[in-house]
């Protein structure tokens, strides 16, 4: 060197093409140590905890109404539903596990449901803990599995693998954060988790819909998605070229940008800074539940302690610089080990669904959801049409009478109300209502046992909606009606348009025979 000094063995390595490949740097080539993940696991179990703390506020304050013993799908009868159709209790768990084949009463599902979100309250401040996150992970696999119709999407499973991986990220005997230091080959597993998530929703699209090729999806996604947000309506507004060339950004982040997050440090860190982006703008344009949520989450074992390290308190840095971590134990080798075998054997399936030309957009191929299939919006709908539930208190239908709706939180009704912005939180029942618009009320019996509900004058749909015209009472006539939807244009008054495409139900009354006798066949009416 020019100034006569011996160089630096660590400046030399550090200058390496290979240096930031984390298996150069392990010793096994002489290197130093490689990338530490302490803050990284605080900073990712802390955003896990939060995602679980939305997850069971949701299932607080929606439970009773959708699975509780007077929901609109009793995890009760489905629950005896599993027993008889596998044989008994222990045959049915081994298929469909839950805890709640032994404590299903609302009051039970109630106080699981407070427990998790206590749990997940913890983990938000600071607790790391294996025992902590596998009761997380437990309590909501068992609601999952009992939900039904309102937990069958993709970011369901997608918690539940991510909390599984979770749980041999932290140590078994302390609940300290910055405690000690996470195995890599697990921080390995939560890329493998969001590789899968990624390309598996780049390769549906371009298997599932020739819009996403044509890339003129976009033109009519932000108006027909399940719950539409205000700035939905912006973006809806954007002239085609906007739209092809956000396209083509969707296409490279899902197919490309997946494959750095194996690769070198910067390639690593540039990967995941890319796709928390794309996550934010899709969270900008759509409520699609915590989905985008815990797929940012998913970014964070991609970002080391040296590049976390700038947002963590001084004092932190200090305690932190010059620690050892202590060396696993034969017995935490052992587990790792046999869990890096597990993960490879489940993920032939995922891999052969991503491989084929029929693949599932989002799948389970082991009872607990250890290792799953993803994929969103293979296909695009390219109308909106609205179920609308009416009701009248008039005793005889006449062509005078007046019909009022029932209008929910979320979903499109009033063409003069402003889309919702509710994410990372989600009505469920919303949600499937716009799945109801694919079809007749004979695939949806749920909605038939809302509008026998709403005809009793039941409770639940006071929290199942924003407003009942008929609060206090309950109307003598029910019917549903479908509409098409549009978004205004600027310029024009309210944020919809819509007009009336037909009846999706007959008009419906508590002594209608085939209406009633239907439901009789579900255990809902007497």
């Amino acid at each position: 060197m020019s100034d006569g000094q011996e160089p630096d063995p660590e400046s030399a390595v550090s200058s390496s093409p290979w240096s930031d490949v984390e298996g150069w740097k392990t010793g096994w080539f002489g290197g130093p140590a490689p990338p530490r993940y302490v803050y990284t696991r605080s900073a990712f179990l802390r955003a896990i905890g939060f995602i679980y703390a939305v997850a069971f506020l949701i299932l607080i304050l929606q439970l009773k109404s959708l699975i509780g013993e007077q929901g609109l799908l009793p995890a009760s009868a489905y629950i005896e539903r599993l027993v008889n159709h596998h044989g008994g209790v222990s045959a049915a768990f081994a298929k469909v596990p839950t805890f709640f084949y032994w404590a299903h009463s609302d009051i039970q599902l109630l106080g699981f449901a407070w427990l998790g979100l206590g749990l997940s309250l913890a983990v938000m401040l600071g607790v790391e803990n294996a025992l902590a996150m596998f009761f997380l992970w437990a309590i909501y696999m068992s609601f999952v599995h009992v939900g039904q119709t309102w937990y069958s999407f993709g970011w369901e499973i997608l918690l539940l693998e991510t909390g599984f991986l979770c749980i041999f990220l932290c140590p078994l005997r302390s609940w300290r954060p910055y405690a000690s230091e996470p195995p890599i080959v697990v921080i390995w597993m939560t890329r493998w988790c969001l590789f899968r998530l990624m390309f598996g929703a780049g390769l549906i699209k371009l298997r599932g819909d020739d819009c996403w090729t044509e890339l003129t999806c976009l033109s009519y996604h932000y108006e027909t998605q399940p719950n539409p947000h205000p700035l939905s309506w912006l973006f809806h507004q954007a002239p085609l070229w906007f739209h092809k060339l956000s396209l083509l950004f969707n296409h490279f982040v899902e197919l490309v940008v997946p494959f750095g997050l194996f690769g070198p440090r910067r390639l690593r860190r540039l990967a995941a800074v890319i796709t928390i982006g794309f996550q934010a703008t899709i969270i900008l344009s759509g409520n699609l539940s915590f989905l985008n949520w815990l797929a940012i989450a998913l970014c964070i074992p991609c970002l080391d302690d040296d590049f976390l390290e700038r947002f963590i308190p001084t004092g932190i840095r200090a305690a932190q610089k010059h620690r050892v971590p202590a060396p696993h134990s034969p017995l935490q080798r052992l587990v790792l080990g046999a869990l890096v075998l597990l993960v490879m054997l489940l993920s032939l399936g995922p891999i052969a669904n991503m491989l084929s030309r029929r693949a599932k957009m989002n799948a389970s191929f082991d009872p607990l959801n250890l290792v799953n299939t993803y994929g969103a919006f293979g296909s695009v709908t390219r109308v909106r049409d609205e179920v609308i539930l009416q009701g009248t208190s008039d005793s005889n239908i006449t062509s005078a009478t007046v019909w009022q709706e029932l209008e929910f939180h979320c979903k499109p009704g009033n063409i003069m109300r402003r889309p919702c912005l509710i994410t990372p939180y989600h009505y469920r029942i919303d949600w499937q209502m716009w799945f109801a618009g694919f079809g007749g009320l004979e695939a949806q019996p749920w909605l038939a046992h809302l509008m026998y509900k709403w005809l009793q004058g039941a409770p639940l749909i006071e929290d199942l909606v924003e407003t009942n015209p008929f609060q206090g009472g309950a109307p003598k006539f029910v019917r549903a009606a479908r509409y098409r939807y549009h978004f205004t244009s600027f310029g024009e008054a309210g944020w919809w348009t819509r007009e009336p495409m037909g009846s999706y139900s007959p008009t419906l009354h508590l002594k209608h025979r085939a209406f009633v006798g239907g439901l009789r066949r579900f255990g809902w009416a007497r």
